[in-house]
């Protein structure tokens, strides 16, 4: 083992080593500040440039890239409301309205620092795991996996806000949007409607997106302003270094976290910020501020999902199992380097491992220190008005979308899904439970029937089972205790208007529709493809009858009971246009791209945008919207990435990038 660790060593005093992990970072820093690609887009996009090349150094430009996006994908995450990537939607619900308060470089200068923090712990941990860690990892089954995906349910109790019902209700709704497409024990298709796009269920993106930066985009669209509310800085980056410092501790356990749910296969980063968000909710005494900008709840995530990285290593390296599709696109790029993932990695080929795990170490500090010296210019952005970034906003979550799987059918699906997002907002259901639900979903379902198959219902019995449902309990009832002030909501409820209650037993009416559609179509399919979804529908349907009998019959607080239309009254600025007016704007830019293509609905829409919205100039106007289309276009030429075609793109063969 000493002699592995002097080879390992001995690579890092190769410059050509430090630059290629340098050019990784690069990349990283990159991608992840674009919404929505993420590491598997961007370790795809390096495959093609690692044949022939050395071995080490394709893999420090692969480890560079992995290492720093859970870093990067921080920017859009607190100053635009829009989710970097699925590992960084936990951190919108705090760091967004920090922004708004004018306190985004305090923001950004606590998640790199945490980031800095979780990284190198995470590379420690795998360090120290290497050999330890194979039986450890063996060691869970199905069941356990199973028990591990009801345990990240059971964070909805503390996601829910006020009003458990709402919470489960949401939840819910995700695991039951979660179950589109082929049943995983059958391969039936369910709630497909003979729909090509909607058989493989929906993307993970389009579900972030929809579900976060689209309301927030609609919000500021509607108060004509700056994201920061005071028009400056704040404190600046420094101060977000001291927070971390102060919660140190709380950032040691949360990165601990990350590390111990990456190394297990098939989570990933899609839930550990969730984890870890739940758990500083759980732990904290003073939950006030909690979804108003408190600095905790930007710790917690940004040093778990920095941390999970080093995680997902383990049973990359040590088993070939991928633990996320990142590490599945890593051991793709492994196995072109002609280095075989499992035994011999701990073995023969340990030099290797020891390269990997530092250079991970070495990129977070890289990565961080870049983005801590990019964070006070780059969070400028927030003293912008709205008016000119919105639609930078609107057209970058779209291509965003369309990355998802290349069809027009992405945007329609996030047009859909934002307005399903608007209307939470709107009346205060916490869209984070909706989201755990659905990221569980798939891993709930599959591991329940692998368990139920090996073990019967056996599996409930075992060690490691009751282990987990002994937390799972404990997260619960921690969960449950309710609290003066709602700790998690986006919203400001308090400030609510007079309770309209009409536009609230209508949404709540086409839930009930929704589960009720949910419990017919588990009725056409076999007993294995139905037993999830439909039972699901079944729960759902008596709790919700529940909701709305109560908000029928006077009884707001046990219902959606807030119809704020993103209220205002609390602010000096007034809404420019009616909430649904903004959600127009964006129909029509998704109705023009289906017939014209993409480059040209989206210079028109910043044309007309801009000039009726913004009251921009037309020389401004121009400069903008060549600005954006010029940058968008050099964007998908450099990552090679396609754009929605239209009518007019089936009718008429056109040059790139138009065609």
């Amino acid at each position: 083992m000493i002699d592995a660790m002097l080879s390992a060593l001995s690579h890092f005093a190769q410059i050509e080593h430090i630059l290629f992990l340098a050019v990784g970072v690069g990349m990283g820093l990159i991608i992840g500040i674009l919404p929505g690609l993420g590491g598997i887009v961007g370790l795809s996009l390096l495959l093609p440039f690692i044949y022939g090349m050395d071995q080490i150094s394709a893999l420090a430009m692969l480890i560079g890239l992995v290492a720093v996006i859970p870093t990067s994908d921080t920017f859009t995450s607190v100053l635009m409301g829009i989710p970097g990537s699925s590992a960084s939607q936990a951190t919108v619900l705090d760091g967004f309205p920090l922004a708004k308060k004018g306190e985004g470089a305090r923001a950004l200068g606590a998640a790199f620092s945490a980031s800095l923090l979780g990284g190198l712990l995470g590379a420690a941990i795998l360090t120290g795991f290497v050999v330890i860690a194979r039986p450890l990892i063996l060691a869970f089954g199905s069941a356990e996996l199973f028990m591990l995906a009801v345990l990240g349910l059971s964070m909805v109790g503390v996601l829910a806000g006020k009003s458990l019902p709402k919470g489960i209700i949401a939840a819910g709704l995700g695991l039951l949007l979660g179950g589109l497409g082929a049943a995983p024990a059958t391969g039936e298709l369910r709630m497909s409607f003979d729909s090509v796009y909607l058989m493989d269920g929906l993307p993970l993106v389009i579900i972030g997106l929809g579900m976060f930066a689209f309301p927030e985009i609609i919000d500021l669209c509607r108060q004509n302003r700056t994201i920061s509310e005071t028009g400056g800085l704040g404190s600046g980056w420094m101060a977000g270094v001291r927070d971390m410092i102060r919660h140190k501790w709380l950032c040691f356990r949360c990165a601990s976290l990350g590390a111990l749910v990456g190394a297990i296969p098939g989570l990933g980063g899609s839930v550990v910020d969730w984890i870890a968000y739940g758990h500083v909710v759980q732990t904290a005494k003073d939950k006030s501020q909690f979804g108003k900008g408190d600095i905790r709840g930007v710790l917690a995530p940004e040093s778990a999902n920095n941390a999970k990285e080093g995680g997902g290593l383990i049973p990359t390296l040590l088993f070939g199992i991928p633990g996320s599709g990142g590490m599945a696109v890593f051991l793709g790029g492994m196995v072109l380097l002609g280095i075989e993932a499992g035994p011999s990695m701990v073995g023969r080929n340990l030099d290797i491992t020891y390269t990997i795990v530092w250079s991970l170490a070495i990129a977070n500090v890289l990565g961080a220190g870049a983005a801590l010296l990019l964070s006070p210019a780059v969070a400028r952005l927030t003293t912008i008005p709205y008016g000119y970034l919105a639609p930078f906003m609107i057209i970058v979550i779209s291509f965003a979308a369309f990355q998802a799987t290349r069809s027009l059918s992405d945007l329609v699906a996030l047009l859909a899904v934002g307005v399903l997002g608007v209307l939470m907002k709107r009346f205060g259901w916490p869209r984070p439970a909706f989201l755990i639900g659905f990221v569980l979903a798939a891993n709930t379902e599959t591991y329940l029937y692998q368990a139920l198959q090996f073990y019967d219902w056996g599996f409930l019995a075992r060690p490691g089972v009751l282990i987990i449902l002994a937390l799972t309990v404990i997260s619960v009832l921690m969960g449950m205790r309710r609290q003066p002030e709602n700790p998690v909501e986006t919203e400001e409820l308090s400030h609510s208007h007079a309770i309209k209650k009409t536009p609230q037993i209508l949404f709540v009416g086409l839930i009930f529709v929704i589960f009720a559609i949910g419990l017919w179509d588990a009725s056409q399919h076999t007993f294995l493809g139905s037993v999830f979804t439909g039972s699901i529908s079944v729960v759902m349907l008596l709790v919700t009858a529940l909701v709305l009998w109560k908000l029928v019959r006077g009884s707001p607080d046990d219902a959606a009971n807030y119809d704020h239309e993103f209220d205002l009254a609390h602010q000096d600025h007034k809404p420019v246009a009616g909430l649904w007016h903004f959600v127009i704007w964006i129909a029509g830019m998704v109705a023009a791209t289906a017939l014209f293509g993409f480059i040209i609905a989206a210079t028109g829409f910043f044309i007309t945008f801009l000039r009726l919205k913004a009251g921009a100039t037309w020389r401004k106007t121009f400069f903008l919207t060549v600005l954006a289309i010029t940058g968008m276009c050099t964007l998908a030429w450099s990552l090679v990435l396609n754009f929605p075609g239209g009518l007019l793109q089936d009718m008429v063969d056109l040059p790139w990038p138009l065609g």
